[in-house]
């Protein structure tokens, strides 16, 4: 015996969405040829679920955060991983991050989502891009990314909040990776003047 969400579930999957992108927003409805009518019945079967207002992923195809991330570029395309996050992904801490830390521009609203907890930071706009890459998702998609050197840099530029122990031990991991020029990391530095004098000082005594 079959209950109603199995049923339901088999005839979105046979009506074709099964074959729907894993991440769909209200706007992209038209061009895909679907309705809003079908996307809440595949909602109500269980074969899609709201992550943020207008943002629905397939069930199952990312964890909650990032499925998160996911929502955050779809909203905010300028959005970037920074701090611990980009920290952990690029291996300069041990930290796993319990939140997920998010930059946006200054004078941008957050977005809204569900399931993982986000710290939001607002960076100048003069310097946003600085350092940005693109980090990509499963299931497709991306979100913004600090590079290696701008989180370093990023560390030293909100040490009263991070703590500078922090930042120093992030440094001494980007020092270890073979490759990583601490000429480099001063010349972008120079582009943060909160930060450039005491990263240039750390840099002295670690060398």
């Amino acid at each position: 015996m079959t209950n109603s969400a199995d049923t339901a579930v088999r005839r979105q999957d046979a009506s074709g969405a099964s074959a729907w992108p894993d991440v769909l927003r209200y706007s992209d409805l038209e061009a895909s040829g679907l309705t809003r009518y079908a996307l809440e019945q595949a909602v109500r079967a269980g074969s899609y679920e709201r992550v943020a207002p207008g943002l629905f992923r397939r069930t199952g195809t990312a964890d909650d955060t990032v499925a998160a991330w996911a929502a955050i570029a779809a909203k905010r395309p300028q959005a970037t991983l920074c701090l611990v996050s980009a920290a952990s992904l690029h291996d300069l801490t041990d930290e796993i991050p319990r939140r997920s830390h998010i930059a946006i521009p200054r004078g941008t609203h957050h977005v809204a989502v569900k399931y993982a907890p986000i710290t939001w930071h607002r960076f100048g706009v003069a310097t946003f891009d600085l350092g940005r890459t693109e980090h990509d998702l499963l299931g497709g998609g991306s979100i913004g990314l600090y590079s290696p050197e701008r989180t370093v840099i990023d560390f030293f530029r909100t040490r009263h909040q991070q703590g500078t122990d922090a930042a120093t031990a992030v440094l001494k991991r980007w020092l270890s990776v073979h490759g990583h020029t601490p000429a480099v990391l001063l010349e972008m530095a120079k582009h943060f003047p909160d930060a450039y004098p005491s990263l240039l000082s750390t840099l002295e005594v670690l060398l």
